[in-house]
């Protein structure tokens, strides 16, 4: 929690309700807005609160059970691809639609 701080701005989940953003800061760079967690989730996802989720793409590494995962494509979703996983994933040109 040291190397975040709470971001501007805020963002609306239609199922999860409303989102805060969270920049990492390490050494006085930060990476703005690459966390995000709901503090008051609607009751169907009330277990994500306290949690704070991150896009792994502006990571330098993300690893899941030491494995190096692939960032969902494009800067819209924040999903972690691993070799278990198959797609299609969205978030490639032409994927909003879906």
């Amino acid at each position: 929690m040291e190397l975040l701080r709470p971001a501007g701005g805020g963002s609306f989940c239609e199922w999860k309700g409303a989102a805060r953003y969270w920049d990492v800061v390490v050494d006085g760079a930060a990476l703005p807005r690459v966390g995000w967690s709901y503090p008051s989730p609607t009751p169907a996802f009330a277990l994500l609160r306290n949690y704070i989720a991150f896009y792994a793409g502006p990571l330098d590494h993300c690893w899941v059970d030491g494995e190096i995962v692939t960032p969902q494509p494009g800067s819209f979703y924040g999903g972690w691809i691993t070799s278990d996983l198959s797609g299609p994933f969205k978030g490639v040109p032409g994927s909003m639609g879906w």
